[in-house]
């Protein structure tokens, strides 16, 4: 029997929105055994990423077999590892859906959460002030 190798996610635990996404997914993997790590990317797992804070923030991603992948790639790479969610993994590859999905999270939906977090952050320091 051959071992599967690790799934790892960055994502931001801050956001609510990926949080509460993320956390699903976590509760699930754990559940279920599967070999899915998740850092958050405001400690320090990051470092291993390579990616810095602003770029992590901006979407979600994943390493699976030490290839980094990001956006719908990220997502697709997630759920193929995850039983419940591989048919998912398939609607969305379909190449028109997976260009619309795709076109759609990165003009859309990645930045009005990105814009949501700085907001949130600058929320953050002038309050502290």
């Amino acid at each position: 029997m051959t071992q599967r190798s690790e799934t790892r996610v960055l994502y931001n635990d801050d956001c609510p929105v990926c949080s509460f996404e993320i956390n699903h997914y976590a509760a699930y993997a754990q559940k279920e055994g599967l070999p899915i790590r998740f850092d958050d990317l405001n400690g320090p797992d990051r470092a291993a990423w390579g990616i810095d804070e602003d770029k992590a923030a901006r979407r979600l991603y994943v390493m699976r077999d030490g290839q980094v992948h990001s956006g719908i790639p990220a997502f697709l790479e997630l759920w193929r590892e995850m039983p419940r969610y591989r048919w998912l993994a398939r609607v969305i590859g379909f190449p028109g859906v997976r260009h619309m999905a795709g076109f759609g999270y990165d003009h859309l939906l990645a930045p009005l959460i990105y814009r949501w977090h700085l907001r949130r952050r600058a929320r953050r320091v002038s309050q502290s002030r």
